[in-house]
């Protein structure tokens, strides 16, 4: 299994929280560091402080040297498709090419109504979605003069330098939880499909789905790399344990509500001791997954990422 630590860094993490906490997955021997890409705070209080995911990974980018840096997931309706391609060709070549992008529709409708940005129905941002992920690829990869045209981007006459450092082109991930349109769109433009909100059980069926829709254009199921977000919560012991959930439950909740978010994730995560936790990722390595994004909503409790490097990563 491959290990990737993914925070939600619209919890009020600062810049020099986000390096603290790179720093410290590098080290823990993780492959990779992902963020979301949100500009608004939840879960837990909201008017938290943001930050631009784009702008983050490239200071992070010249303050590693091993680890990958990705975004799960870049919304079409923050960006334009070349300047997405631009920012992430940009990166790669800070990085040394250890850059990877995530595209997806979006769905935070709140976050788009108060910064401004458009905010179409689902049907016309996966349609949105289906172009950028081409164009992102003809820029990518495609000679200058490359042209593209769609209901919603027109590229004419591209000229595109200098292109990413990796080749053809940085991993394209196309995550979710597995709706037939966005089985369809990862089979045609992406690298990995990654499945969010589900347990073993569900990643498995939505693979094999995936397996179907390969299949239906063509594709080799094999070609399509697989991966699962899953929230993580690990203690040395049972006390350990009880005291990271109070402080979860304190830092993704206001209410008396926490116990009933945790319940409704509780089945789903990668959860309890090392022996509990090491069980939960042979039941999603059983089920498919080769890499797990072990979403960390307790990014500042960095002894939790050495454990996590210890007990998983490394063991």
């Amino acid at each position: 299994m491959r290990y990737v630590l993914m925070i939600e860094a619209q919890q009020g993490l600062t810049y020099d929280d986000q390096l603290a906490i790179a720093q410290r997955a590098e080290a823990a021997g993780f492959e990779a560091l992902f963020r979301s890409d949100h500009y608004e705070s939840f879960p837990g209080p909201a008017g938290r402080p943001t930050s631009d995911a784009w702008t983050v990974l490239a200071g992070l980018a010249r303050e590693t040297t091993r680890l990958r840096l990705g975004v799960l997931v870049s919304p079409v309706t923050f960006r334009l498709p070349g300047t997405i391609a631009k920012i992430a060709a940009t990166v790669d070549q800070m990085s040394g090419g250890r850059v990877e992008l995530g595209l997806g529709a979006g769905w935070n409708e709140d976050e788009h109504r108060r910064h401004g940005v458009v905010f179409p129905p689902i049907s016309e941002r996966a349609d949105m979605l289906e172009e950028q992920l081409a164009i992102v690829h003809g820029l990518w990869e495609e000679p200058n003069g490359w042209s593209f045209e769609g209901a919603h981007y027109r590229v004419e006459d591209s000229i595109f330098q200098p292109k990413p450092v990796q080749r053809p082109h940085p991993p394209i991930i196309v995550g979710g939880e597995g709706s037939p349109r966005s089985l369809r769109i990862a089979a045609k433009f992406a690298d990995e499909f990654n499945v969010t909100s589900s347990d073993p059980e569900r990643v498995a069926d939505r693979y094999a789905r995936l397996d179907d829709a390969c299949r239906a254009i063509g594709r080799d199921p094999a070609t399509m790399r697989r991966s699962a977000m899953v929230g993580t919560l690990i203690g040395g012991d049972e006390t350990e344990l009880a005291t990271r959930k109070r402080a979860l439950l304190g830092e993704v909740t206001t209410d008396e509500q926490g116990e009933e978010w945790f319940a409704t994730r509780e089945r789903r995560w990668i959860l309890g001791t090392p022996d509990q936790a090491r069980a939960k990722v042979a039941e999603f390595a059983a089920a498919g997954v080769e890499r797990l994004m072990l979403q960390d909503f307790l990014p500042r409790d960095l002894d939790m990422i050495d454990q996590l490097g210890a007990e998983l990563v490394r063991a």
